[in-house]
């Protein structure tokens, strides 16, 4: 897993940026639109966009200073020196309605800090006639390298039960549980004492087994029920957040302070100082790998994300987004491949789908354009874990097809 590399290292906030790009779309759902011009003046926490769509997330200025530039996809701010978040008066949420707490949430541009983005506000609201019985927290972190989750639950115990609470009272769940790997020992003893007072949240060890963080594996592990194909977890009654976003969730509702940060792991033998960092959204990676030292000099690839479920960044110029969940840079070594050869139809990758489903068949109709027949196999219960890579024999490449696939599919939805 290779956790080693970061796992002892303590929360370490980065120094300012002096420059950001905030992307306008960070989150699944509809792209914003900017609410300020070129020359304007904001402040760290400032909303910068927002979007009328239901789907979608507010954007928040991660810095002070001025807008140098508002591109299509991005507004870029030029920092006027160092900048702290004024909160407003502390809140009680407990004096607050389940419709305040989510709309706390919506203004504050909480996503799923997991690497999924999707709105939480939206995950939050359930279909009508639907009921949430529990919220599931998600500290399995199964990931290879990343650390970041592991970190807050050791440090930030009170503030995770702290989303847990804000969260049950948002969707009227009476219940919640922490799911972590059992293998995250000193996690386990900081969340087991920070719930000590509260008997409706318990703390499940889980196997240390990949893809264990998946939703739809957790809910399996921690409640025993399975999500329906094509379905929800709010139709087996569950809310599934990551610990890293019900902290944010509890900072919102709480404090008022919006997602203008986040925790990201920097790590791989091929950056020098591997660290587990609270850096501002809109940062470049090249600013954030500078401030652990820099690349190693036989760095050969950087990964967004873990070595699994992330992807490889052309530039270094990319930012730091909410769905940022480490910075990964390997070696020639870690990054080394083999050659792509013809599928042998030994069947391994699916064997290893954890979804039941059959990745070889994926690839078929991504590369001969096959729309139709990979929904009927059901490609969007895909959750691109990379197991089915990780096992084939041939190298071939099948969550990249896969991903292809599922663009090409989202891309002729949109044009009808």
């Amino acid at each position: 897993y290779k956790k080693e590399l970061a796992r002892d290292k303590p929360l370490e906030v980065m120094r300012e940026p002096e420059r950001v790009s905030v992307p306008l779309k960070q989150h699944i759902g509809a792209p914003c639109t900017p609410l300020v011009s070129k020359g304007d003046d904001v402040t760290v926490g400032q909303k910068i966009a927002e979007s009328e769509h239901f789907v979608s997330s507010p954007v928040h200025a991660s810095i002070s200073g001025r807008v140098a530039e508002i591109t299509g996809a991005s507004v870029v701010i030029e920092g006027t020196g160092r900048s702290a978040f004024s909160s407003a008066v502390p809140r009680n949420f407990e004096a607050l309605s389940a419709e305040e707490i989510r709309a706390a949430v919506r203004e504050a541009g909480i996503v799923g800090l997991g690497g999924a983005a999707f709105p939480t506000h939206v995950k939050m609201t359930p279909p009508r006639g639907n009921t949430f019985e529990y919220v599931l927290l998600n500290g399995a972190e199964c990931e290879p390298y990343l650390t970041i989750d592991e970190r807050i639950m050791i440090e930030k115990a009170d503030r995770v039960v702290a989303g847990a609470r804000v969260l049950m009272k948002g969707v009227g769940a009476p219940k919640a549980v922490i799911g972590v790997e059992e293998d995250k020992e000193a996690a386990l003893l900081s969340l087991r004492k920070a719930v000590s007072v509260f008997p409706e949240i318990s703390v499940a060890p889980l196997a240390v087994k990949y893809p264990q963080g998946g939703e739809k594996m957790l809910i399996k592990s921690l409640l025993g029920r399975e999500v329906p194909v094509g379905g929800l977890p709010v139709d087996v009654g569950a809310l599934v957040v990551n610990v890293g976003t019900a902290v944010a969730a509890a900072d919102a509702v709480t404090e008022g302070r919006p997602l203008y940060e986040r925790g990201i792991t920097v790590t791989g033998r091929g950056v020098k100082e591997p660290k587990n960092l609270v850096v501002r959204i809109g940062v470049s990676f090249a600013e954030v790998l500078d401030y652990c030292g820099g690349l190693a000099p036989d760095a050969v690839r950087v990964i967004a994300g873990g070595p699994l479920m992330g992807r490889a960044v052309v530039s270094l110029d990319e930012v730091v987004v909410k769905g940022t969940s480490g910075i990964l840079a390997l070696t020639a070594e870690e990054a080394k491949s083999a050659e792509e050869r013809v599928c042998i139809r030994c069947g391994r990758c699916v064997d290893a789908c954890p979804m039941f489903l059959t990745p070889n068949a994926f690839a078929v109709c991504s590369r001969n354009a096959l729309l139709d027949e990979a929904l009927d196999l059901d490609i969007r219960s895909c959750i691109e874990c990379g197991c089915c890579d990780y096992v084939c024999p041939s190298r071939i490449p099948l969550v990249h097809l896969i991903r292809r696939c599922k663009a090409e599919i989202e891309a002729r939805k949109l044009a009808e």
